[in-house]
């Protein structure tokens, strides 16, 4: 199939998804498409069969905001036509699912049938689509795509609730690629950050306020009261100053690090003993995910779809969004118990497999084949 892959190229979420599963299809023998107004940040490499073009913005005077949703929707009619593709898959209702929708009425008064594919992340749904803005453009993207995937049961839920949709909704979670995500011998490395024994916890976000990394570094305080720890913040965005802010407030400088935008994040997890979730809002909770490919137990608010990610009492445990009290005696808990902490590592990655690429891969592709219509 050739295939074009419409996404944000940041290090969020749905970006971070979709450019893995190109990447993951390419691989299987697709041929496909980047198109977007960036290369995509985990778009690390190139083959025969992976192209990225650049959505290039015309700027006028007239406008006071570049109009990106035509502009994304030119290059689409454009590509389909150049490069004969066989389907869009667009992350994210708007802008990109109504863009893709515009392209294939223009593609079809030319005699070109696209099909077009719209995978829901949550902040489309769960934030932007319900300002009475846009309510009407998202239900009516999600309704005029061929086919419609959501990450997660329960941001399919949240979609039927909140918006006027006539049509079936799949859920295909977000995947793992256990190729990448792996608990690495790094012994080295977690020496040179806890030399005295130290147990490690990790969190890694955008710095988003939905994220609640206030929570981490509040849980964190009263862990480093019982059992000396490390936390490492990975990820930046515009809650960082803040939180450092926090992080002094809390006299926990001394034991917290910045770690900043990291590409080898497995690396950073399999160092790691404990990772801290705490966000207000949550559709799938891939970093979760990763951190328990890594082995690494999850402790978490119990938004959105990380239920059903993280399991309660076996892969780590879940409490409300802000009860950080909670949320530290679970930690403290399974910090100081040897045993029940190995146990949880085990289930963690147990669990993690349920989410294999190569299987969520099959489910993607199905839907493609179901939608295409044979030339």
């Amino acid at each position: 199939m050739r295939i074009g892959i419409v996404c944000y190229p940041t290090f969020g979420g749905s970006g971070v998804l979709a450019t893995e599963l190109g990447k993951a299809l390419a691989v299987k023998g697709h041929e496909v498409h980047f198109i977007s107004y960036n290369q995509p940040a985990r778009l690390d490499f190139f083959s025969e069969n992976i192209f990225y073009h650049e959505v290039n913005i015309a700027k006028y005077p007239l406008f006071e905001y570049a109009p990106y949703e035509t502009a994304l929707a030119g290059k689409m009619v454009d590509i389909v036509q150049s490069a004969h593709l066989d389907i869009l898959h667009v992350h994210y209702a708007i802008p990109h699912a109504s863009a893709a929708l515009l392209a294939k009425q223009i593609l079809a008064q030319q005699g070109i049938i696209i099909p077009v594919v719209t995978t829901l992340h949550g902040t489309d749904i769960t934030l932007v689509g319900r300002e009475m803005t846009y309510e009407h453009i998202v239900s009516w993207s999600i309704n005029q795509s061929d086919a419609v995937t959501a990450v997660s049961e329960d941001l399919r839920k949240q979609t039927y609730e909140h918006f006027k949709i006539n049509r079936e909704i799949d859920v295909i979670p977000n995947f793992i690629d256990f190729g990448r995500f792996n608990k690495k011998p790094r012994e080295h490395f977690k020496q040179m950050i806890a030399p005295n024994g130290e147990k490690i916890i990790i969190h890694t976000s955008n710095f988003r306020k939905v994220k609640r990394i206030e929570d981490v570094i509040a849980v964190f305080a009263r862990i480093i009261k019982e059992i000396p720890a490390k936390l490492l913040l990975i990820g930046d965005g515009p809650e960082r100053s803040h939180i450092e802010k926090v992080s002094r407030e809390f006299n926990t400088c001394d034991w917290v690090t910045f770690l900043g935008k990291q590409e080898a994040i497995e690396e950073i997890l399999s160092i790691g003993d404990l990772f801290i979730l705490p966000s207000e809002s949550e559709s799938f909770g891939l970093a979760a995910l990763e951190a328990m490919a890594c082995e690494v137990p999850v402790i978490s608010s119990n938004a959105g779809g990380i239920p059903e990610v993280n399991i309660h009492g076996e892969t780590g445990y879940l409490s409300n969004a802000g009860d950080v009290e909670d949320m530290a005696q679970n930690a403290i808990t399974l910090l100081k118990d040897s045993e029940l902490l190995a146990k949880f590592r085990k289930n963690a990655l147990q669990q993690a497999h349920k989410f294999d690429l190569k299987e969520i891969l099959l489910q993607y592709e199905a839907i493609y084949n179901r939608v295409i219509t044979p030339r």
